[in-house]
Protein backbone atom coordinates (compact mmCIF):
# COMPACT_ATOMS: atom_id res chain seq x y z
CA UNK A 1 0.00 0.00 0.00
CA UNK A 2 1.59 3.56 -0.81
CA UNK A 3 0.61 6.20 0.98
CA UNK A 4 1.43 10.00 0.97
CA UNK A 5 1.00 12.70 4.08
CA UNK A 6 -0.36 15.56 3.11
CA UNK A 7 0.75 18.45 5.10
CA UNK A 8 3.63 16.63 7.29
CA UNK A 9 4.10 18.57 10.13
CA UNK A 10 4.73 16.42 13.28
CA UNK A 11 1.25 14.62 13.38
CA UNK A 12 1.71 13.54 9.45
CA UNK A 13 5.66 12.94 9.96
CA UNK A 14 5.33 10.51 12.84
CA UNK A 15 2.59 8.60 11.37
CA UNK A 16 4.19 8.57 7.85
CA UNK A 17 7.60 7.53 9.54
CA UNK A 18 5.65 4.58 11.14
CA UNK A 19 5.46 3.42 8.20
CA UNK A 20 7.89 3.89 6.02
CA UNK A 21 10.00 1.80 8.43
CA UNK A 22 7.94 -0.57 8.61
CA UNK A 23 9.07 -0.84 4.59
CA UNK A 24 5.47 0.88 3.20
CA UNK A 25 6.60 3.42 0.60
CA UNK A 26 5.66 6.69 1.93
CA UNK A 27 5.94 10.37 0.46
CA UNK A 28 5.90 13.25 3.22
CA UNK A 29 4.72 16.31 1.49
CA UNK A 30 5.07 19.11 3.68
CA UNK A 31 6.91 22.71 4.00
CA UNK A 32 9.96 23.71 2.18
CA UNK A 33 12.48 23.75 4.77
CA UNK A 34 11.40 20.14 6.28
CA UNK A 35 11.41 18.85 2.81
CA UNK A 36 14.37 19.75 1.99
CA UNK A 37 16.40 18.64 4.94
CA UNK A 38 15.04 14.90 4.86
CA UNK A 39 16.48 15.00 0.89
CA UNK A 40 19.33 15.58 2.61
CA UNK A 41 19.77 13.16 5.72
CA UNK A 42 16.20 11.72 6.11
CA UNK A 43 13.85 12.65 8.29
CA UNK A 44 15.34 12.67 12.39
CA UNK A 45 12.62 10.12 14.56
CA UNK A 46 13.61 11.27 18.07
CA UNK A 47 11.49 9.50 20.95
CA UNK A 48 11.97 8.00 24.57
CA UNK A 49 15.21 6.26 24.17
CA UNK A 50 15.91 6.51 20.82
CA UNK A 51 16.89 8.51 17.76
CA UNK A 52 17.47 7.32 14.28
CA UNK A 53 16.84 8.64 10.78
CA UNK A 54 13.81 7.14 8.82
CA UNK A 55 14.63 7.11 5.41
CA UNK A 56 11.75 8.47 3.42
CA UNK A 57 10.74 10.64 0.18
CA UNK A 58 9.62 14.38 0.55
CA UNK A 59 8.10 16.70 -1.42
CA UNK A 60 6.91 20.40 -1.73
CA UNK A 61 4.34 19.24 -4.64
CA UNK A 62 0.71 18.00 -4.00
CA UNK A 63 1.26 15.83 -7.24
CA UNK A 64 3.95 13.46 -5.25
CA UNK A 65 0.67 12.26 -4.02
CA UNK A 66 -0.80 11.15 -7.55
CA UNK A 67 0.05 7.14 -6.82
CA UNK A 68 -1.29 7.24 -3.15
CA UNK A 69 -3.50 4.47 -2.50
CA UNK A 70 -3.68 6.68 0.92
CA UNK A 71 -3.30 10.27 1.59
CA UNK A 72 -3.33 11.47 5.13
CA UNK A 73 -4.70 15.07 5.47
CA UNK A 74 -2.64 16.97 8.21
CA UNK A 75 -2.93 20.40 7.69
CA UNK A 76 -4.20 22.46 10.38
CA UNK A 77 -7.63 23.30 10.23
CA UNK A 78 -7.15 26.18 8.53
CA UNK A 79 -5.42 24.79 5.58
CA UNK A 80 -8.13 22.07 4.62
CA UNK A 81 -10.37 23.88 1.78
CA UNK A 82 -6.95 24.41 0.15
CA UNK A 83 -6.08 20.85 0.86
CA UNK A 84 -9.29 19.96 -1.37
CA UNK A 85 -8.22 22.26 -3.80
CA UNK A 86 -4.64 20.97 -4.40
CA UNK A 87 -5.19 17.47 -4.04
CA UNK A 88 -8.19 17.38 -6.46
CA UNK A 89 -6.09 18.13 -9.05
CA UNK A 90 -4.11 15.23 -8.29
CA UNK A 91 -5.72 12.25 -6.55
CA UNK A 92 -7.10 8.88 -8.50
CA UNK A 93 -10.36 7.74 -7.56
CA UNK A 94 -9.18 4.83 -5.81
CA UNK A 95 -7.12 6.63 -3.46
CA UNK A 96 -8.62 6.97 0.41
CA UNK A 97 -8.41 10.29 2.48
CA UNK A 98 -7.92 10.31 6.09
CA UNK A 99 -8.43 13.22 7.91
CA UNK A 100 -5.88 13.30 10.83
CA UNK A 101 -6.68 16.81 11.88
CA UNK A 102 -8.48 18.63 15.23
CA UNK A 103 -11.91 19.65 15.19
CA UNK A 104 -15.06 18.12 13.96
CA UNK A 105 -15.96 19.61 11.17
CA UNK A 106 -12.59 18.58 8.53
CA UNK A 107 -14.16 15.15 7.35
CA UNK A 108 -17.32 16.71 6.09
CA UNK A 109 -15.37 19.49 4.58
CA UNK A 110 -13.27 17.16 2.86
CA UNK A 111 -16.15 15.01 1.56
CA UNK A 112 -17.81 17.73 0.18
CA UNK A 113 -14.94 18.63 -2.13
CA UNK A 114 -13.91 15.42 -3.07
CA UNK A 115 -14.94 12.48 -4.53
CA UNK A 116 -12.55 9.85 -3.14
CA UNK A 117 -14.17 8.08 0.12
CA UNK A 118 -13.24 9.84 3.53
CA UNK A 119 -12.24 8.73 6.79
CA UNK A 120 -12.43 10.49 9.70
CA UNK A 121 -9.95 10.14 12.58
CA UNK A 122 -9.43 11.22 16.17
CA UNK A 123 -5.76 11.42 16.24
CA UNK A 124 -3.51 11.01 20.08
CA UNK A 125 -0.26 11.81 19.42
CA UNK A 126 2.32 14.65 21.55
CA UNK A 127 5.27 15.78 19.17
CA UNK A 128 6.90 18.59 17.55
CA UNK A 129 9.05 19.82 14.86
CA UNK A 130 12.40 20.32 16.96
CA UNK A 131 14.39 21.43 13.93
CA UNK A 132 14.03 21.35 9.72
CA UNK A 133 13.49 17.31 9.64
CA UNK A 134 13.63 16.40 12.83
CA UNK A 135 10.55 14.53 14.69
CA UNK A 136 10.80 14.33 18.65
CA UNK A 137 7.93 12.57 19.87
CA UNK A 138 6.68 12.65 23.46
CA UNK A 139 4.32 10.19 23.71
CA UNK A 140 1.31 8.00 22.32
CA UNK A 141 0.38 7.37 18.88
CA UNK A 142 -3.05 5.84 18.54
CA UNK A 143 -6.29 6.96 16.18
CA UNK A 144 -9.64 6.30 16.76
CA UNK A 145 -11.36 5.80 12.94
CA UNK A 146 -14.54 5.67 11.42
CA UNK A 147 -15.41 2.11 10.96
CA UNK A 148 -16.16 0.59 7.46
CA UNK A 149 -14.88 -1.79 5.07
CA UNK A 150 -12.42 0.25 3.31
CA UNK A 151 -11.23 1.67 7.74
CA UNK A 152 -10.49 -2.03 8.06
CA UNK A 153 -8.31 -2.74 5.29
CA UNK A 154 -6.41 0.22 6.33
CA UNK A 155 -6.69 -0.24 10.26
CA UNK A 156 -4.94 -4.13 9.46
CA UNK A 157 -2.02 -1.97 7.55
CA UNK A 158 -1.58 0.64 10.65
CA UNK A 159 -1.43 -2.13 13.29
CA UNK A 160 1.10 -4.08 11.24
CA UNK A 161 3.21 -0.52 11.48
CA UNK A 162 2.73 -0.13 15.44
CA UNK A 163 0.38 1.86 15.14
CA UNK A 164 -2.61 1.10 17.48
CA UNK A 165 -6.05 1.62 15.99
CA UNK A 166 -9.63 1.52 17.78
CA UNK A 167 -12.73 1.23 14.99
CA UNK A 168 -15.73 3.13 16.07
CA UNK A 169 -19.54 2.90 14.69
CA UNK A 170 -19.48 6.33 15.46
CA UNK A 171 -16.40 8.44 15.32
CA UNK A 172 -18.60 11.46 15.87
CA UNK A 173 -17.83 10.86 19.91
CA UNK A 174 -14.06 10.15 19.81
CA UNK A 175 -13.76 13.62 17.36
CA UNK A 176 -15.40 15.29 20.31
CA UNK A 177 -13.86 13.48 23.04
CA UNK A 178 -10.54 14.93 21.10
CA UNK A 179 -12.26 18.51 21.04
CA UNK A 180 -12.79 18.68 24.87
CA UNK A 181 -9.52 17.62 25.46
CA UNK A 182 -7.65 19.90 23.40
CA UNK A 183 -10.35 22.61 24.23
CA UNK A 184 -9.34 22.22 27.90
CA UNK A 185 -5.86 22.24 27.62
CA UNK A 186 -4.34 23.85 24.68
CA UNK A 187 -5.20 27.33 25.07
CA UNK A 188 -4.36 26.88 28.83
CA UNK A 189 -1.19 25.92 27.72
CA UNK A 190 -0.43 28.60 24.95
CA UNK A 191 -1.34 31.05 27.76
CA UNK A 192 1.48 29.57 30.19
CA UNK A 193 3.84 28.54 27.64
CA UNK A 194 3.95 25.59 29.60
CA UNK A 195 3.38 21.93 29.77
CA UNK A 196 0.70 20.25 31.68
CA UNK A 197 2.80 19.31 35.06
CA UNK A 198 4.86 22.45 34.90
CA UNK A 199 1.75 24.86 35.62
CA UNK A 200 1.17 26.07 38.89
CA UNK A 201 -2.16 26.43 41.06
CA UNK A 202 -3.03 22.71 40.30
CA UNK A 203 -6.44 22.50 42.39
CA UNK A 204 -7.34 26.08 40.68
CA UNK A 205 -6.65 24.96 37.25
CA UNK A 206 -8.67 21.61 37.69
CA UNK A 207 -11.51 23.83 38.84
CA UNK A 208 -10.85 26.22 35.68
CA UNK A 209 -10.62 22.64 33.36
CA UNK A 210 -13.67 21.01 34.81
CA UNK A 211 -15.76 24.31 33.44
CA UNK A 212 -14.15 23.90 30.23
CA UNK A 213 -14.87 20.17 30.23
CA UNK A 214 -18.98 20.88 31.50
CA UNK A 215 -19.46 23.62 28.60
CA UNK A 216 -17.73 21.41 26.48
CA UNK A 217 -20.60 18.19 27.38
CA UNK A 218 -23.64 20.65 26.74
CA UNK A 219 -22.41 21.85 23.58
CA UNK A 220 -21.64 18.23 22.50
CA UNK A 221 -25.44 17.22 23.62
CA UNK A 222 -27.01 19.14 21.57
CA UNK A 223 -25.02 17.38 18.71
CA UNK A 224 -26.28 14.04 20.12
CA UNK A 225 -23.16 13.53 21.58
CA UNK A 226 -22.96 11.88 25.53
CA UNK A 227 -19.75 10.83 27.78
CA UNK A 228 -19.39 8.00 29.47
CA UNK A 229 -17.06 9.78 32.09
CA UNK A 230 -18.20 12.84 34.37
CA UNK A 231 -16.81 16.01 34.09
CA UNK A 232 -13.86 15.14 37.02
CA UNK A 233 -13.15 11.63 35.67
CA UNK A 234 -12.85 13.31 31.93
CA UNK A 235 -10.53 15.99 33.94
CA UNK A 236 -8.25 13.18 35.49
CA UNK A 237 -8.19 11.33 32.13
CA UNK A 238 -6.29 14.14 30.79
CA UNK A 239 -3.92 14.69 33.81
CA UNK A 240 -3.00 11.34 33.19
CA UNK A 241 -2.54 10.82 29.66
CA UNK A 242 -0.90 14.13 28.35
CA UNK A 243 2.60 13.11 28.01
CA UNK A 244 5.25 15.35 30.22
CA UNK A 245 6.96 18.12 28.47
CA UNK A 246 4.31 18.24 25.93
CA UNK A 247 3.15 21.88 24.95
CA UNK A 248 -0.29 21.97 23.19
CA UNK A 249 0.00 22.76 19.60
CA UNK A 250 -1.29 26.15 20.13
CA UNK A 251 1.42 26.98 22.45
CA UNK A 252 4.19 25.56 19.19
CA UNK A 253 1.88 27.88 17.00
CA UNK A 254 2.09 31.33 19.27
CA UNK A 255 5.80 30.65 20.08
CA UNK A 256 6.44 30.20 16.53
CA UNK A 257 4.47 33.70 15.78
CA UNK A 258 2.37 31.52 13.66
CA UNK A 259 -2.01 31.25 13.79
CA UNK A 260 -3.34 28.86 15.77
CA UNK A 261 -6.28 27.02 15.08
CA UNK A 262 -8.24 28.05 18.31
CA UNK A 263 -11.28 29.16 15.90
CA UNK A 264 -11.66 25.42 15.19
CA UNK A 265 -11.04 24.26 18.97
CA UNK A 266 -12.94 26.38 21.37
CA UNK A 267 -13.95 28.96 18.79
CA UNK A 268 -16.17 25.93 17.74
CA UNK A 269 -17.52 25.00 20.72
CA UNK A 270 -18.06 29.30 21.43
CA UNK A 271 -19.78 29.61 17.85
CA UNK A 272 -22.11 26.85 17.93
CA UNK A 273 -23.08 27.94 21.94
CA UNK A 274 -23.79 31.33 20.59
CA UNK A 275 -26.15 29.78 18.09
CA UNK A 276 -28.03 27.11 20.37
CA UNK A 277 -28.24 30.08 23.57
CA UNK A 278 -25.72 27.88 25.87
CA UNK A 279 -23.57 30.18 27.74
CA UNK A 280 -19.74 28.82 27.95
CA UNK A 281 -17.68 31.69 29.75
CA UNK A 282 -14.59 29.69 30.02
CA UNK A 283 -14.03 28.39 26.54
CA UNK A 284 -15.32 32.34 25.27
CA UNK A 285 -12.72 33.51 28.24
CA UNK A 286 -9.76 31.42 26.31
CA UNK A 287 -10.52 32.36 23.51
CA UNK A 288 -10.34 35.48 23.68
CA UNK A 289 -7.43 35.36 24.99
CA UNK A 290 -5.73 33.36 22.28
CA UNK A 291 -6.81 35.61 19.58
CA UNK A 292 -5.75 38.51 21.39
CA UNK A 293 -2.54 37.02 21.76
CA UNK A 294 -2.47 36.26 18.36
CA UNK A 295 -3.15 39.65 17.43
CA UNK A 296 -0.46 40.90 19.61
CA UNK A 297 2.16 38.54 18.21
CA UNK A 298 1.05 40.10 14.71
CA UNK A 299 2.08 43.63 15.07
Amino acid sequence: MRFAVYGAGAVGCYFGAMLARAGYDVVLIGRARHVSAIARRGLRFQTHGSDETVSVRASTDASAAMSADAVFVCTKSTGTLEATRSLREVLPSRSLVVSLQNGIENAPLLRAQLKQPVIAAAVYVAAEMAGDGHLLHHGRGDLVIDDSPDAKRLAAVLREAGIPVQLSPNVKVALWRKLTLNCAYNAISAILMQALEAMPLRDILRRTMSDIVEECFAVAATEGVTFKENVSEFVGEIERTIPPGQLSSTAQDLGRGKASEIDYLNGTVVRLATERGIPVPANRTLYTLVKMLEANAAH
